[in-house]
């Protein structure tokens, strides 16, 4: 049996005070009410960890995951780009929050051999069309796809191919929701850059995507519907989410819904032999020093990699291993993290049907 093993996980933010420590970084200008300078990011985290080092290798934030990647390795490599990749002036007014890191920093994504970054968020266009385009003239030229925004409506809803050996592919479809801030007006149009923005999340939309899906898949692809929903805090799953997901399996349009948005992890669902990550939180930022919403612990995340029979689409194994943020860079979990990690995800899959078990010292499986 052919087994396509894919690495997912939540969002990257590598812009303000991670850009600040990199060989490239943008002015440090920022336009939040509380924060005018990137580098007050920087002096934030360094009150709690300590010195941070400068003008840092590229493999500095990827940290303990590069080794995971290597011992895993995985078929393919799909993470939210939540940072534009530009030196654009063009701030969003009244957005509050903007994301960039300098376009010179694009060897990032490439040391972690990101095959696909989902674009369809709401941070893309923080640095407006000006930013969009950069960053996906940036990616394209490092060979990395891209999916969920593009130049046009058609290129923003094109789904990223990525070839694997064996005449297999992996195919990613990616979407940004209301629900996590993605302003509707964001929407790519015929001659407009933009967002892949979900209408709604309604049985009609459902049955669009798996339309537009069954376009393009053939006998051995592995379909991911990646989607930027839901609120940034909670462990909550609307019905209309759960619903959602399970009509895109249903129908054939999806062999994972990887959700992301929320700040932490949230369930993990398995419906029709297909994995659903409700949430996965984030697994890069610079929020280090910023206080708030503790019992959440956001400052975990997962690497996820769920191995599916190439020829069925059908979930082998969905393995997950935990990981910590810390002094801006991607750290393995210590145990009792791990363990904590376990329990919640245990705790909240419960009513789905899924259990989460430790395997080995500190890492998980999830179970249905």
């Amino acid at each position: 049996m052919t087994t396509t093993t894919l690495f997912l996980c939540g969002d990257v933010m590598i812009g303000r005070g991670i850009d600040q420590i990199l060989p490239h970084h943008c002015k440090p200008d920022l336009f939040e009410p509380y924060m005018r300078s990137a580098l007050g990011y920087v002096d934030l985290a360094e009150q709690v960890c300590g010195p941070l080092p400068r003008r840092v290798a590229y493999d500095y934030v990827w940290g303990d995951a590069l080794a995971e990647l290597e011992r895993v390795a995985p078929d393919a490599r799909i993470v939210n780009l939540e940072t534009s990749l530009t030196v654009s002036a063009d701030a969003l007014p009244n957005k509050g929050i903007h994301y960039r890191a300098h376009p010179g920093n694009a060897a990032l994504i490439a040391t972690a051999k990101i095959d696909c970054c989902v674009l369809a968020n709401n941070h893309v266009l923080d640095w407006g069309v000006r930013g969009l385009e950069e960053t996906l003239y940036t990616l394209h030229a490092i060979g990395v796809h891209t999916a969920g925004a593009g130049r046009d409506a058609a290129e923003a809803a094109a789904p990223a191919v990525i070839e694997l050996a064996g005449n297999r592919r992996v195919l990613v479809f990616a979407f940004g929701s209301e629900s996590a801030g993605v302003p509707p007006d964001w929407a790519a149009k015929k001659r407009r850059p933009g967002v892949n923005v979900l209408p709604a999340l309604s049985a009609a939309t459902a049955d669009g995507i798996a339309a537009s899906v069954s376009t393009v898949r053939r006998t051995g692809d592995i379909v991911v519907v990646s989607i930027h929903w839901g609120a940034n805090w909670g462990y909550e799953i609307s019905r209309s989410e759960r619903e959602f997901a399970h009509r895109l399996i249903d129908a054939g349009a999806a062999d994972v819904v990887h959700g992301h948005s929320s700040h932490h992890p949230r369930a993990i669902e398995i419906h029709g032999d297909r994995p659903i990550l409700y949430g996965c939180g984030d697994f890069l930022n610079d929020y280090e020093g910023i206080s708030g919403h503790e019992p959440f612990r956001s400052e975990l995340a997962l690497m996820v990699f769920p191995a599916f029979d190439a020829a069925t689409g059908k979930l082998q194994r969905l393995a997950l291993t935990p990981t910590r943020i810390g002094r801006f860079r991607v750290n393995f979990a210590k145990e009792e993290e791990g363990a904590w990690l376990a329990a919640m995800l245990d705790r909240e899959g419960r009513r789905f049907g899924t259990h989460v078990e430790l395997e080995g010292r500190n890492r998980l499986v999830v179970l249905h």
